[in-house]
């Protein structure tokens, strides 16, 4: 068996033995604007003169729907991420892995299931999805590659704010439960995901112009500031009893703060990324 071979089917081995339902999540009969729901460092106004001006209670509130809008951001990119990895199932490039996708989307299936039952019995509803891609053509094996790499940039951010959560007494066991069952889960999809990237990029790379490299170096780094831009939800803010929630919105997104905890928490995949010649060294383009 090779060394890659051996790899897959130690994950395989893995997601196998802990595949059976995880009885420990008792749902609580209520939970609500008064509790920590995310923790306080990982709100999107941390850190802002807009957090300082804001009390206790309202933290807290803004708390809970957060961490409505970081499960509802979950469901979405977990459903794009399965209507990408099925069709690829069987397909002849992809049967080196094909059996440890099988394994992928079963877990991503039960996430969805942990974050939409938590979203529908707390808050009584999913905040919706907003980002779109235009289709466009590629050049050969970028396609591919894209795929696989906005899902790895997408599922190290979230694995990010998991890890934080799951260690936070502040929060209600069950939201310690969700985020620690997801990077449980997510530890082996972001192992996976770093090498198909890195894989893809030496396969398919060298054969692109320097154009359709600066396009796909672009769609990355857009991709990043997107789905970051997605964790400032009006909605939630609204909820939360905001007012003008596009207007402090706004203000978050311009705030330096803000600009910092991105780049400090996007840091470890944007060196991966340079390691491997993805993105561009720092101030080259």
């Amino acid at each position: 068996m090779t060394q890659p071979a051996q790899w897959l089917e130690r994950l395989c081995r893995i997601s196998a033995a802990q595949a059976a339902p995880d009885r420990a999540c008792a749902w609580p009969q209520h939970l609500g604007p008064d509790d920590w729901c995310m923790s306080p460092e990982l709100l999107s106004a941390y850190g802002t003169e807009l957090y300082e001006a804001l009390d206790e209670r309202q933290r807290r509130r803004l708390s809970f729907f957060e961490a409505v809008n970081f499960f509802s951001l979950n469901i979405w990119g977990e459903r794009q991420l399965i209507a990408g990895i099925a069709p690829r199932l069987y397909a002849r490039e992809c049967d080196a892995i094909s059996r440890y996708l099988q394994h992928f989307l079963a877990e991503e299936n039960r996430h969805m299931a942990l974050f939409a039952e938590f979203c529908g019995r707390y808050a009584g509803k999913v905040y919706r999805q907003k980002s779109w891609r235009a289709p466009r053509a590629h050049a050969g094996g970028e396609e591919e590659f894209l795929f696989f790499a906005r899902v790895l940039l997408f599922e190290e951010i979230v694995d990010r704010y998991n890890v934080a959560m799951a260690g936070d007494s502040r929060l209600p066991p069950i939201v310690r439960h969700i985020n620690r069952t997801h990077h449980r889960d997510e530890s082996r999809h972001l192992a996976f995901g770093r090498r198909r990237v890195v894989e893809l990029f030496e396969r398919y790379a060298p054969g692109w112009s320097p154009e359709a490299l600066t396009r796909v170096r672009e769609e990355l780094e857009a991709f990043l500031a997107a789905s970051w831009r997605e964790y400032y939800n009006p909605e939630a803010y609204a909820d939360a009893g905001v007012s003008d929630a596009y207007g402090f919105r706004q203000r978050l997104l311009a705030d330096d703060a803000r600009q910092r905890h991105q780049a400090a928490f996007s840091a470890d995949s944007i060196a991966y990324l340079r390691k491997h010649g993805i993105l561009a060294a720092e101030g080259a383009r």
